[in-house]
Order: structure tokens, then sequence, then C-alpha cells
């Protein structure tokens, strides 16, 4: 007898869902100890709707499909010796901060995905975590591969775990990721999934993948392009999520909201990396970071998605009127802090030209001549005069983000954002309402994150002076820090310009 032809949808029942089982030996509570930790309630895991719907098999095809496309762009590029076609040795840096800030939350989020499809109650949630977990798996891997082209011609992107665990700016995305991982099984989907996969994934790799390929460096681009597929399946399933846990039961709701206040805080905090890297750190610019949150925050999920999710009881989240209004300051604030603290970081950093200072003047026509110009004037001046700024002090960190207080008040550039929370007789740094907020709610999770100025003020840092805190920070000084011109990157590619221009002369 003839068997019927499955559709695809009954292959992927047959192959996914259909492939659990009840415990019939074991309580259920103890197979899935997480599900009820946070107080969700869920009453029928068969209305979680999978936006992977793929079964193991067609997975892997699709990805190795990708996977072909992208070595060989990767191939071609480094035989090409296409590195010397960038736009300037200068790019390369923006490269060292996303390889060291965003590839070891990559890793993280595969084993804690890989986590979850053990842990999650129902059979579709635990494959959709799995195919994640993969997928985070290869963005990482992926990453790594593009990067290593870089590391045979410049400095600064050999050491990244280290740096990833040590660097006092890196504790911003580790301690997001870390915060993520502590957090309960639905919370952290929220954290990973919507928030930072959903709401703001697309202020992260549609710059990052343009940025690149403005900038001459296709084997970036493409690596970005090959992992953004992925990320719309990772955005769906984040949508997805916060969908099914309000449509399970109304007690849902409150848990929901202050999940998604504290995420959307955090993971916009965590994104000061990337309006620093948009404004500054790309030689020929082509969008700027207050162009792309207007884009990809304000319309499209302000104008959107918050709209389509009153339906569901759930409002806007909190503190996002501080956002918008941070955007005329959010880069340049960023970017001046990591400048003046150079000699504290793994990549080069540099005063922007005139010309990129008249570009900046332009996307921000209110606020940046009035503001930010005349500090990288002075800068400049400074810099010219053999006197190149570098701020040899210790500045806080926030508690909750790990940024120092470099952000000015909602209205007044000028002054400084600090706040102060007390807790069991000691006070802790906080920088902004914000992250306020989230330390009050949950103080004895935080108190329990060393800062690294704290193991630099705690003697837990390689030693009490400069030197020592660079060595143990596992930067090379001199090679890896400082700024961008005169150092061994700025030398290596001016020697190998000048050899491009005189052998296309003598041909």
């Amino acid at each position: 007898m003839k068997m019927k032809k499955l559709s695809l949808k009954e292959q992927y029942h047959v192959m996914t869902r259909d492939l659990d089982w009840e415990p019939s030996y074991v309580d259920r509570k103890r197979v899935y100890p997480y599900v009820e930790f946070e107080g969700i309630k869920v009453h029928d895991w068969e209305a979680w709707e999978d936006p992977f719907r793929l079964t193991v098999a067609s997975y892997f095809k699709y990805q190795a499909e990708k996977e072909r496309r992208l070595y060989a762009v990767l191939e071609s590029f480094d035989q090409s010796q296409s590195h010397l076609r960038l736009s300037d040795g200068r790019y390369l840096n923006g490269m060292k901060l996303f390889l060291t800030g965003l590839t070891p939350v990559e890793y993280a989020a595969y084993r804690h995905f890989a986590f979850l499809a053990r842990h999650l109650g129902g059979p579709a949630p635990r494959f959709s975590a799995l195919c994640q977990s993969i997928d985070e798996l290869r963005h990482c891997q992926t990453q790594l591969h593009t990067f290593s082209i870089f590391n045979k011609y410049y400095e600064g992107f050999d050491n990244y775990h280290q740096w990833g665990d040590r660097l006092w700016y890196l504790a911003v995305t580790k301690s997001y990721v870390e915060d993520a991982m502590s957090a309960g099984p639905f919370e952290s989907l929220v954290a990973l999934s919507f928030s930072l996969e959903y709401l703001l994934t697309n202020l992260v790799f549609v710059p990052f993948m343009s940025g690149a390929s403005f900038n001459g460096d296709s084997a970036s681009a493409t690596m970005g392009f090959s992992a953004q597929s992925d990320e719309s399946r990772h955005m769906t399933l984040g949508l997805e999520v916060v969908k099914f846990l309000l449509e399970q039961d109304e007690g849902n709701v409150p848990i929901v909201q202050d999940w998604l206040d504290k995420w959307f805080w955090r993971g916009y905090r965590a994104l000061a990396l990337v309006a620093n890297l948009m404004d500054y750190m790309l030689p020929t610019p082509f969008m700027s970071w207050k162009e792309g949150f207007e884009l990809y925050f304000e319309e499209q999920m302000m104008g959107g998605l918050f709209p389509d999710l009153e339906f569901y009881g759930l409002r806007p989240p909190r503190h996002v009127d501080i956002a918008i209004a941070e955007k005329e300051h959010y880069s340049h604030q960023t970017n001046f802090a990591l400048y003046q603290f150079s000699h504290l970081t793994a990549f080069h950093t540099w005063t922007p030209s005139p010309e990129h200072l008249d570009w900046l003047s332009s996307k921000y026509p209110q606020t940046f001549d009035a503001v930010h110009r005349p500090v990288w004037e002075k800068a400049m001046r400074a810099a010219e005069s053999g006197n190149r700024y570098y701020n040899m002090g210790l500045a806080p960190q926030c508690q909750v983000c790990m940024i120092p207080p470099i952000f000015t008040e909602p209205g007044d550039p000028t002054k400084l954002s600090l706040r102060i929370s007390e807790y069991k007789g000691n006070k802790y740094v906080t920088c902004s309402d914000g992250c306020k907020w989230i330390f009050d709610r949950e103080p004895e999770k935080y108190i329990q994150a060393r800062t690294p100025t704290d193991r630099v003020l705690q003697g837990l840092a390689g030693g009490p002076t400069i030197p020592e805190v660079v060595s143990w920070f596992g930067i090379t000084e001199g090679v890896e820090n400082r700024d961008y011109v005169g150092s061994g990157d700025h030398k290596s590619w001016t020697e190998w310009q000048q050899s491009l221009t005189l052998a296309g002369g003598q041909q």
C-alpha cells in the first residue's frame, strides 16, 4: 500500500513535537524544575508557534549552503589581500571592538540556549532553543574566522578572550549576557530573544553590515548578512515568546512588563558601544546613531510594535523617554570617554578630522556644534601640540550597566547623570534613573557584581599602578592601546599604501 506523502508541516511535527513524551516514573516538576521558578503560568505548551519550523535535516541543509557562500567570499578576500583596499586603517579598530564586545556574547548565548533546550517545558520551545543555540555558535565561529584574516596583519585581534573577561568597557556587554544567563528561563528569553534580538538587533547588525560594506570590507559584510538571516528568525522567536506568555495567563502580564522595562534599558545601555562605532569609528560613515535609532526603534517599535502589544495589556518600556532624549549626545559622550581612556583599551582611538566633524554637525544640527565640537577641537589642538589628552584618573562604574558616569542629565548636557542607591549600609553608584530602578528592584543580585574599578581599588587587577593594570588586562603597552597615529598599525598601513601607489605608478 502506497504511503501518503507528508506535507512540510506534518513532517515538521513528526520530527520535532511528536517526538516528545510524558515522563511516567519521574515527576514532571523534577524533569523541568525551572518552569515555575518565576511565577509564570503556562496552561498549553502546544499553543507555542515555532518560528523555525524546520526539521534538523532541513535546518542543516540551509545553513550549510550559507556556509559555502560565506567561506567562498572569505577565501577570496584573504587571497586577494583585500584588507589593503579598506577605506582606512582606522576602520579595523571598529572591528576589534566588535570582536571583543559581541563575539563572546554570541558564545554565551549559545551556551544558554543549549540550557533552555533542555529545561523549557514544551517540545516546540525546546526545539526553537536548540536551533538558536546552534545559530549562536555558528555566529561566534564565523566571526572568529572572518577576523582571523585581519589578525595576520594587525594588532588587537589575538587576545579577545582575556580582554572580554577583564577590560572595563567590555564589562558592559559581559554583564548584560551574564545577567540574562543568571535569570530564570522565561526572563532570559525576554532578555535575549525579545529585548536584544527583536527590539535592538537591527541597530547592531544593519549598521555593522552596511558600515563594513561602505568601507570596503566585503568579508565582514558577508559574514554579517549570513548571520542576519538567522537574526530574522531570532526576532520572530522573541516576539513569539512575549505573545505566548501574555496569552497563557493574565497573571503573566505584570511579570513580563517588569522584564520588558528592565531589559530594554539594559540592552539600550549595551548599545552605547554600537553608537560609538556608527558615528566615530567608520572612516566612511553612512548613517548616524540618531538616524538609526529613529528608524529602527522609534518608528518601527514605538510606532508599530508597542501599539499592537497594548491589546495584551503591555505598555512601552519604562524610561524610553530618556533614551529618546539621549540620542543627541549618546555616541559623542561614549566616544570621548573611550578616547580619553584609550591607554586602557585594546584598540586605538583618534581625534575626528575636520571633515568628520562637519558630517557630525550635519547629522546633529541642534546640538553638536554647541556642545560637542568645542570638546573635540580642544582635543585636536592638544594632540597637535604633542600633549594628547589621557585621563589618568579612576572613574567609578555603574553597578548595573558597568558604564562610568559619562552621560548627562536629560535636558542638561552640562551636568553628569549620577545616582546613588543605599543597601545594607553600603552605597552603590548607578548612571541613570533606568539603572537605579533596576538596582533597587533586585539589589541582592547586583551587589554581587564586582566592577573592574572595584578590582583595581581592591588590588585584584595586577597592582596599584597603571602599567600593572594594563598588563593584567592583557594589553601590550604601546601596541594595542593609545592613539592610532604613530601606532604600529598606522605605520604598517601607511607603508603598504605607499607600496601600492608605487606599484600602480610603475605599471
